[in-house]
C-alpha cells in the first residue's frame, strides 16, 4: 500500500469524468488499497480515483471503525428520496475549506464489488450524503458545484489564501 499524491483544486482532472472500471484484477486491489491508505493520511473519510489523478469509477468510504472501509467500483445512484438534508462538506483535493450542501437524504446504489460482483446498497444520513458527493467526483462534478456562485467564489477566494500560507 502506497500514499499517492493527490490532485488538488482546480486541477482540471477533477472536472472530467472517470471511466468504467473493466478489469477486476490484483491491479484494481492494489489500486483501491492505495485510495485507503491516502485518504488514511490525508485525512479524509472518502476518497475517488480522479482523487489521486486515475481517471476510473472506484470510490473508497471508510465512516467508522465497525463498518471499516469499503470499496464502490462504478457507482451510480438508481434511487434519491425527495427528502433532502444539509451536510457539511469538503475535499481530500481541497483541504482547510468545507460549506453546507445540499443532498437527498437517502439513496440506493448499484456499484460492483473488487470480484466485480453487483451490488446494491441504501444508505441515509452520511453514508448517502458520502455516495453523492463521491459519485459526483466520478461524474466529474466537484463538489464546490453544489455551491451557489457567491458561496463558491468566497470559498476558492478563501482556499487561494491559505495555499499561499
Amino acid at each position: 500500500m502506497t500514499i499517492r499524491p493527490l490532485v488538488r483544486y482546480p486541477d482540471r482532472r477533477l472536472a472530467m469524468p472517470a471511466r468504467p472500471v473493466t478489469a477486476f484484477d490484483d491491479a484494481l486491489c492494489e489500486l483501491a488499497a492505495d485510495l485507503l491508505e491516502t485518504m488514511r493520511a490525508a485525512p479524509g473519510i472518502g476518497i475517488t480515483a480522479p482523487h489521486i489523478g486515475v481517471p476510473l469509477r472506484i470510490v473508497v468510504l471508510e465512516l467508522d471503525d465497525r463498518d471499516g472501509p469499503q470499496t464502490y467500483v462504478n457507482p451510480e445512484i438508481e434511487w434519491a428520496s425527495p427528502e433532502m438534508i444539509l451536510h457539511r462538506e469538503g475535499s481530500v483535493s481541497m483541504p482547510g475549506v468545507n460549506d453546507e450542501v445540499q443532498r437527498h437524504a437517502r439513496v440506493r446504489i448499484s456499484y460492483q464489488d473488487l470480484d466485480g460482483n453487483m451490488q446494491t446498497e441504501d444508505s441515509g444520513g452520511l453514508r448517502a450524503v458520502c455516495h453523492q458527493h463521491e459519485i459526483d467526483q466520478l461524474n466529474g462534478m466537484f463538489w464546490i458545484q453544489r455551491l451557489s456562485r457567491l458561496k463558491r467564489e468566497r470559498l476558492v477566494k478563501r482556499f487561494e489564501k491559505m495555499s499561499r500560507g
